[in-house]
């Protein structure tokens, strides 16, 4: 079948990313005698110059590995949690009944620069210079920004002249979007100076953890905490200031986590927990094995009843999502046994379901007051968080993606995001913005994903790896919000039915529903809508609707960022998405 690059192969180490200068800077580290885990910092520090519209300095990282000496999987939890102030009293004082997708008031303590630091510190080998020396070099003498970064900053250009003037003298010089090679002497100035208080004592361990405590309880948090004290217009249409303060960024630090899998035919399906939104794609997979003789891929294109199996596991997982995830006790035990896959497999009928509906896993369960509301609701700001992919497939921003393998056997898979440019006023002193992931919490009190001060918001981003015959194998991802884990369902299932490679699978036509809740304000969803590729073929589209699906054509290639490598008996392999003209994987 015809693929847009070839699949990588080589022996050495590979990198595939959602943006070539990370890829680039990744295989870079490697060829220095870095290892998979200097390698995906050092890259995950750049992505943050390259694709400053779906990344930033004050976002968050997820991750899951293996390494060269350890097959057991492990997650980085590097999301941090909402201000101490951040009460549903608050907002309710403030007449508010979602929280704003963007602006000061959703911000969450920042998790990024902790969490590269602390993997950097117990996996790496480099120094915090070293790795952090490629990012500093773009920030400092300039990055050649992709187009969608224009298109990004030109969609809010208002709301940054009349109302965030910091980030118009960023993103606006002369009046105009940025464009072709930019630079940010303020953050390249931030991270010089984290290196300098780094560096004031000795080891390398030891630095990396002075350059933490630099961000948390130095003049990093300092400065977020006066910026926040300002009110700003956030996409409620109002002014309001933020919560964060020094005392939330001091009290938090990355961790480690035990992930969550679940075993699939001779695969081993590893996610993030049930504080994320990944296990999601392991309801999803668990559901599909079940109908694994009827899902079938000719010539990479997969069938009209793989697509509607596919669609209807969705709507069932990601019901069970909105009603059961949260950074609380989440019945995981439950949602992944055996008996209650198949009552819900049960539940997938020859039509298309209308209905948002969770299982029993614990009692009855309870969705949101507020979610019939919501369907259909468009967002009316220039500023709208993560905007995800809109009804007719087009990207305006979300997250990226790096995956890295080495020689020695370790295995890396991470979902940077947060702070992106559009999602609050840049900090003059800082070069960077906060992020907006609170506005994934329902203030409706009560639920698995309610507001709670120092809580972690129920997350979309949902890094993947995976195990074959109890070997780490294959470690993939893609940006996208709530589409993550739909996008990677296509995937794996071209990979693991379809019997297609990894290039294959990424460039096999991919489809997703926006038929639950999203989790980026204003929290919109379509019952029966699902975003199809065109190349899926007319006959297909026609059969699915006739299912009764409300399908939208989002075009050729519109839908899905994914990357992946993989390691099978000393052959590494790596892919990149070609959709959007800037992921690549690189390798030898």
């Amino acid at each position: 079948m015809f693929t847009t690059r070839p699949e990588l192969a080589g022996t050495f180490g590979m990198v595939a990313s959602t943006h070539w200068l990370a890829s680039a800077t990744g295989m870079a580290v490697l060829e220095d005698g870095g290892n998979a885990f200097d390698a995906a910092v050092a890259a995950g520090f750049v992505l943050q110059v390259a694709e400053p519209h779906l990344c930033g300095p004050a976002g968050q990282v997820p991750g899951l590995f293996v390494t060269a000496d350890d097959p057991t999987p492990r997650a980085l939890a590097a999301q941090g949690p909402s201000p101490a102030g951040a009460t549903a009293a608050h907002f309710a004082a403030l007449g508010l009944d979602l929280i704003p997708g963007s602006g000061l008031l959703p911000a969450t303590v920042p998790g990024a620069w902790d969490g590269w630091l602390l993997l950097l510190r117990d996996y790496g080998t480099k120094s915090l210079r070293s790795v952090l020396s490629y990012a500093i070099g773009y920030a400092r003498n300039g990055v050649p920004l992709v187009p969608r970064v224009g298109d990004t900053i030109r969609a809010v250009s208002r709301l940054f002249t009349e109302h965030w003037p910091t980030s118009a003298a960023l993103w606006l010089p002369g009046g105009k979007p940025a464009s072709g090679l930019h630079r940010n002497p303020a953050l390249a100035d931030t991270w010089e100076r984290l290196l300098r208080e780094a560096e004031s004592v000795s080891g390398r361990e030891a630095q990396l953890d002075a350059g933490r405590r630099a961000w948390s309880q130095g003049f990093v948090a300092e400065a977020i905490e006066e910026f926040s004290r300002t009110a700003f217009r956030d996409d409620s249409g109002r002014d309001h200031a933020g919560l964060l303060t020094g005392d939330d960024l001091a009290s938090w630090s990355a961790s480690y986590e035990e992930p969550v899998s679940v075993d699939v035919g001779d695969w081993r399906l590893v996610k993030m927990g049930g504080w994320t939104q990944g296990p999601a794609l392991l309801q999803q997979a668990l559901l599909l094995h079940g109908f694994r003789d009827e899902l079938s891929y000719v010539d990479g294109i997969p069938s009209e009843r793989t697509v509607h199996l596919a669609v209807e596991a969705a709507k069932l997982a990601f019901a069970d999502r909105e009603a059961w995830y949260g950074d609380t006790d989440v019945p995981l035990d439950v949602l992944l046994s055996a008996s209650y896959t198949d009552s819900r497999r049960a539940l997938i009928t020859e039509t298309a379901s209308p209905d948002l509906r969770p299982g029993d896993a614990r009692g009855p369960a309870r969705l949101p007051a507020i979610l019939d509301s919501l369907r259909g609701v468009h967002a009316e700001s220039g500023a709208t968080g993560e905007p995800t992919v809109g009804p007719q497939g087009q990207t305006r921003g979300d997250t990226v993606h790096l995956d890295v393998a080495d020689a020695a056997g370790n295995l890396v898979s991470l979902t940077p995001s947060g702070g992106w440019l559009q999602s609050s006023p840049t900090i003059p002193s800082l070069g960077f913005c906060l992020d907006s992931r609170g506005q994934m919490f329902w203030l409706e009190q009560g639920l698995p994903n309610s507001l709670a001060p120092r809580k972690r918001p129920r997350i979309t981003l949902s890094p993947s790896l995976a195990l074959h015959d109890g070997v780490p194998a294959l470690a993939f991802g893609t940006p996208g919000g709530d589409q993550q884990d739909q996008w990677q369902l296509c995937f794996w299932l071209a990979h693991t039915y379809g019997g297609l490679n990894l290039q294959e699978s990424i460039d096999a036509p991919a489809w997703h529903t926006t038929a639950f809740p999203s989790s980026f304000y204003p929290r919109s969803w379509n019952p029966r809508e699902l975003v199809v590729e065109s190349r899926l073929g007319q006959s297909t589209v026609d059969a699915l609707r006739a299912r009764g699906h409300e399908v939208v054509d989002a075009g050729e290639w519109a839908l899905g960022r994914l990357s992946a490598v993989s390691r099978t008996n000393g052959l590494l392999r790596a892919a990149a998405n070609a959709r959007g003209m800037q992921g690549y994987a690189v390798g030898r």
